[in-house]
Order: C-alpha cells, then sequence, then structure tokens
C-alpha cells in the first residue's frame, strides 16, 4: 500500500512537470460515490495517453498535425475507460453526470469565443485593421516610434480583440516597415507578442484565461483592471531594454497604398462594444451567464449583416467597359466561376473562426476533465498549493504555462479551487496570462509570428530576450504583490 500510494503521488508530480494539472474534475454537480483509480492501471493508462497527444500537440509546428486532432482521440479515449471502469463497479451515472458537466463549461465559452471571434472576423472582412495597418505604415514613423506604436497599439487592442488577431496585425506592420531589416523585426516582433499577452491579462475579453475566470465568478469585471499596473510593467520592462537596439533616426520608406474601411466597418465595432456592454451589464447585475449578452450580440450582427448584404448583391457583379453592354446572364456565369469579390455574408465570418482552437479546446476540457475524476486533481493540489504555498505555486503556474498550453493550467487551478485570497487569484489570471511571453512557443501570439516572419522571428531569435521578459515578469508580480495587497 504503501508503494501504491507513493507512486501516486510521483505520478502526480510527473504530471506537474511534464504535463502540469491534467487535471480537471467532473464537478461538484456530480452524483455517486467516485472511485480513487490513481494508482490502478486505467488511470495510469489514461495520463500516459493524455501525455502522448500532449507531445503531438507541442510537436505541431513538426508534424504538421493539427493540435485539436490527438487531444479530441485522447479524451474519447479516456471517457471510455472510465466509463468501463465505472461500470465494472455497477456506477452508470457518475462518468455520465461529469462528463455532462464538462460539456456545459465547455460550451458557454465556446459560443462566447465563436461570437468574439464572428466580430472580429467580420471587422477583418470590412477591412478595419488592413486601413489602421496602411494608416501607421503610410505615416513615415521612424523605426524607434513603431516600436512603440506597434508595442503600445498591441497592448490595448488585446483586450478587446484576442492576442492572436493582434499580434497578426502589428506583425504584418512590422513586417511592412520593417523589411530586410531582420534586427529590428526580431526586436519588434517580441515587442509585441509581450504586449498583446499583457495587455490581455488585466481584460476578461483579452484572454481565454482571464474569460475562464471571469465566467467562473471569481473576480469580477472591474476588478480585473487592478491588474492594469503589473500588466503594463511587465510589457514596459522588456520593451525599454530592447528599444536600444533600435536606430532612433532611421526612418525607413512610407507605402503609398491607402486602404479605406468597407461601408458598415465603424457600425460593426459600435454593435461590438454594445455586445460588450450588454455582456458586461448582464453578468454583473442579473447574474446571466456571459455568453448570453454575447450570442444576443451575436444576433444583432446578423442582422445588420442582412443589411450589407442586401445593398451589396443589388450591385451589379458585372459592368461593361465599353460602349454596350455586355450580354452576360450573371446566374448562369456563377454556375461556371467564383466571382472575385462577393457580397458579405455573416456566415463566412463564421467559418474563418478558429475551429482547431475551439475542437482543441473541447479535447482539453474534456481529456483533464478525466484525468481529474480519476483522482489526481487532489494529488497535484496537495503538491501545488499546500507543498509550496499559493504565492510561489502561482509563479509556477506562469512558468509552466511558458510551456504548457495556459488553457488546461488555469482550467485545473479553477477546478481545484485551492483555499487562497482573493489577491492570489488575480495573482494566477496574471501569470497565466503573461507566462506565456518567456518562449515563443508559449502562447498563440508567439506561434502566428514565428510562422509570419518565418526564418527571422525564431525560437531561438526570442530566446535571447527572454532574461529581459523575466525580469518584466518578476517585477509585474513584484507589483501586484505590493499595489493589491496580496
Amino acid at each position: 500500500m504503501r508503494f501504491k500510494h507513493h507512486f501516486a503521488q510521483s505520478t502526480a508530480f510527473c504530471l506537474l512537470f511534464l504535463f502540469p494539472f491534467a487535471v480537471f474534475a467532473g464537478g461538484d454537480a456530480a452524483p455517486g460515490q467516485r472511485l480513487d483509480l490513481t494508482t490502478g492501471w486505467v488511470g495510469i493508462t489514461c495520463v500516459v495517453i493524455f501525455c502522448l497527444a500532449y507531445v503531438m500537440v507541442v510537436g505541431e509546428e513538426f508534424l504538421h498535425l493539427r493540435k485539436s486532432k490527438p487531444v479530441i482521440v485522447a479524451a474519447g479515449i479516456i471517457w471510455f475507460l472510465i466509463g468501463i471502469t465505472y461500470a465494472s463497479h455497477g456506477d452508470t451515472t457518475t462518468a455520465a453526470a461529469a462528463i455532462r458537466h464538462n460539456l456545459l463549461e465547455f460550451a458557454e465559452l465556446m459560443l462566447f469565443l465563436l461570437a468574439a471571434m464572428t466580430y472580429i472576423n467580420t471587422m477583418d472582412e470590412r477591412q478595419v485593421f488592413s486601413a489602421l495597418r496602411s494608416w501607421l505604415i503610410g505615416r513615415g514613423f521612424s523605426l524607434r516610434k513603431i516600436f512603440w506604436i506597434t508595442g503600445l497599439l498591441a497592448f490595448f487592442i488585446s483586450p478587446v480583440a484576442d492576442n492572436l488577431t493582434t499580434a497578426l496585425l502589428m506583425g504584418a506592420v512590422v513586417m511592412a516597415v520593417g523589411g530586410s531589416n531582420s534586427a529590428f523585426v526580431i526586436v519588434a516582433c517580441i515587442n509585441v507578442v509581450v504586449a498583446a499577452n499583457a495587455g490581455g491579462a488585466f481584460s476578461p475579453f483579452g484572454d481565454i484565461t482571464t474569460l475562464m475566470v471571469w465566467q467562473k465568478g471569481i473576480v469580477e469585471f472591474h476588478e480585473f483592471f487592478n491588474l492594469f499596473i503589473p500588466s503594463l510593467i511587465n510589457w514596459l520592462v522588456p520593451a525599454f531594454i530592447m528599444s536600444f537596439t533600435v536606430p532612433r533616426a532611421e526612418t525607413p520608406e512610407g507605402s503609398k497604398e491607402k486602404i479605406a474601411v468597407l461601408p458598415g466597418g465603424y457600425i460593426v465595432i459600435g454593435l461590438f462594444v454594445l455586445t460588450i456592454c450588454l455582456t458586461v451589464a448582464g453578468h454583473n447585475f442579473l447574474h446571466l451567464p456571459p455568453v448570453i449578452g454575447m450570442m444576443t450580440g451575436l444576433g444583432l450582427l446578423k442582422f445588420y449583416g442582412y443589411r450589407i448584404r442586401r445593398k451589396e448583391l443589388a450591385k451589379p457583379m458585372v459592368n461593361s467597359s465599353g460602349p454596350e453592354q455586355l450580354d452576360i446572364n450573371e446566374h448562369l456565369l456563377l454556375q461556371y466561376y467564383k466571382p472575385r469579390y462577393r457580397a458579405f455574408d455573416i456566415f463566412i465570418s463564421m467559418k474563418r473562426a478558429e475551429w482547431d482552437t475551439l475542437m482543441f479546446f473541447y479535447g482539453v476540457v474534456l481529456a483533464v476533465g478525466g484525468l481529474g475524476l480519476l483522482g489526481y486533481l487532489a494529488l497535484v493540489s496537495q503538491t501545488m498549493y499546500i507543498g509550496l504555498g499559493p504565492t510561489w505555486a502561482n509563479v509556477l503556474v506562469g512558468l509552466l504555462s511558458a510551456i504548457v498550453d495556459n488553457i488546461p493550467v488555469m482550467f485545473a487551478v479553477l477546478t481545484m479551487n485551492p483555499e487562497m485570497s482573493h489577491g492570489q487569484w488575480l495573482l494566477v489570471t496574471l501569470t497565466a496570462g503573461v507566462g506565456g511571453s518567456l518562449l515563443s512557443i508559449g502562447s498563440a501570439a508567439g506561434v502566428a509570428l514565428m510562422g509570419q516572419a518565418r526564418g527571422i522571428y525564431t525560437f531561438f531569435a526570442h530566446l535571447k530576450w527572454t532574461w529581459a521578459i523575466a525580469l518584466g515578469y518578476a517585477l509585474s508580480i513584484w507589483a501586484h504583490l505590493l499595489l493589491n495587497k496580496v
């Protein structure tokens, strides 16, 4: 028995460092008596399956295998093994109730993110971001100014848009301005990644982890802004250090390209702001799930999208450039050729959502939920929050999120629900959000820019500045402990 106990503790410790927090309990709504399966072959097999799946997730860039595929399969196998085990003990309700609880958690977050992604994609289709990029490139700013402007915009755009969209937008500006100046492109990309991740940490809309904390009701909407100064320090410290490598006077040649926002683009922005206000008011005053406000806002966008589409469909697809009108049947032409320009369609914006990320989210929630039901939650909670204490445990959460995706990390912390103060909950929200900046592979923003600036902004190019980012990480934690009196 002692060997089994030590083996279970060792397994939890390995999970902590290999794929930490691979735990997400079915939730306290699940009925029935739960079995401790941490020392049996079922538990060990499920851990191995999850770890193998996550190895494929980490190696996505080399395997060219979308990250959602291995975790979805792993989740299915884990839950089938759990279901067989519980059924063999005569219990056919506990596993089913636990999985339904996990599915409800996923559905709320998935629909929330789908609405937000549709808004972002619609603004992109209306050329809102392209117009901003064109304006920045055409202003004739120096490289030093572009460095600070792109970082500042990334910091303030990411609290509303996701850090991936923000990084791609600012990365396009950096690439267009920097050109063949690889030294500038590298530090500017790192600056954008750090700023986008830091900006998302003080807003429920800025990152999936902050959204999860808000939806759980642990931190109120206005309380996230207590993290503004620590988040600002997290970006400013490495940005200030890296800025000395950027020439002050060098000014690249400006672009003459002028891009205008398409009709309806500014109204879509207004609808998005209205949707955010509706979501926050519904959650704070009526205690409704945030997803209700977001989906209502999506409905408003669909209504307005109908108006845009009717206007664009009224325009003729074929125009004659000669003195006589061409005798071409548009409907017949569409049977054989795709038009270069199509009328607005809201469902195209929905189709362009990050479905791989959403499905990855499903796999993580279900797979980690199964491992939690197996009994690893208590072991990891004991090792982390009782053994190390909440402050060091939360600092470690941020360091681990640079290696492991912060979604399962934050899910596990929320589900463990360790005994700690409100300030500590804000601390783990901060560290999980900004810790991914330490490595280029630690966040979606970093991975996206590695693809956008392929061969220039690389893992090792980012690693050379990890010491400066780590200094900002440490000082942001210190500022939070000091200002928010943890």
